[in-house]
């Protein structure tokens, strides 16, 4: 019973990082129109940065403030430079263009920091409680608490805020927002600016608590891509239950040895379940010509 406690909270530990970037996308996409495929990799560029900060000797807090500020700063540089010749361009020209800026990041990572073996550990690590016969940290349980922080505040934020209600203006309709008079430029900014934020905490808590490898955190993105999906791409309520059962069916699978092999499928196979699901009440309508 242990062990099965074990795994179901680090998957609910993961899946709340899941959730987080997951989060993100939504926010991002809502406010911009792009899905980020380049989140995993400001994530990882970000955990890189605060583990290089914490290597100086600067204090813990540092570290985490350089992280967050570090994921904020490349998800504006694309933002600001890149993004608005794409405003007007198919969705999947603007996906393939920050798929690009993802393998830049990656490269410039790769450049910078060896493949030697890091350890991302923090204080947090040190602190924890007994839950189910195991012991909790205090990280995993942040991880936890701030997805669910977020996805309050983001929705409150969202429905009851000016800016918010601009958002969703934007994920309405980009040309009649602009012709009311919504200031596009700098809505944008703040969608990339909280993406780009949640994905430097998320790299920082994935680095601590799965591993500090750029290219296992870069593809961090595929499940949180499955737990947006989970959403519609729109409710954040509903990713962030996509990214939970994701992460714990993947601890799960681990436990059984026969499918260990397919927990790489779990984020694809829970995604097109729960769009199977909630499709169940509509039918296909077929239209003839006379």
């Amino acid at each position: 019973m242990k062990i099965y406690g074990l795994f179901l909270i680090s998957g609910l530990a993961v899946g709340s990082l899941y959730a987080l970037g997951g989060i993100g996308l939504v926010v991002l996409r809502r406010a911009t129109g792009f899905l980020n495929f380049a989140y995993g990799a400001i994530a990882a560029a970000s955990a890189m940065f605060c583990w290089q900060v914490m290597a100086w000797g600067l204090p813990g807090p540092a570290a985490w403030i350089a992280a967050i500020l570090t994921g904020v700063a490349l998800s504006l540089l694309f933002g600001w430079f890149i993004a608005p010749g794409l405003a007007w361009r198919e969705p999947v020209v603007k996906a393939v263009a920050t798929l690009g800026f993802a393998l830049i990041i990656l490269g410039a990572v790769s450049f910078l920091w060896d493949d030697a073996a890091r350890k991302l550990v923090l204080p947090t690590d040190k602190i924890g409680i007994r839950l189910l016969g195991v012991r909790v940290t205090m990280t995993r349980m942040i991880a936890f608490a701030a997805s669910l922080a977020v996805v309050v505040g983001m929705v409150v934020y969202l429905e009851k805020t000016r800016v918010g209600l601009h958002m969703r203006a934007l994920a309405d309709n980009r040309d009649i927002a602009a012709m009311i008079g919504i200031p596009i430029v700098r809505i944008e900014t703040i969608g990339w600016a909280i993406s780009g934020g949640l994905a430097g905490f998320t790299g920082l808590m994935f680095g601590d608590l799965v591993r500090l490898d750029p290219t296992v955190i870069t593809f961090m993105v595929i499940p949180a891509i499955a737990a947006a999906i989970c959403g519609r791409l729109q409710s954040l309520p509903a990713t962030l239950v996509g990214g939970l059962l994701i992460g714990v069916s993947e601890a799960m699978l681990t436990l059984v040895k026969p499918l260990a092999p397919l927990r790489a499928m779990a984020p694809f196979v829970i995604a097109a379940l729960v769009i199977l699901w909630m499709q169940r009440r509509q039918q296909l309508t077929f239209v003839t010509e006379d």
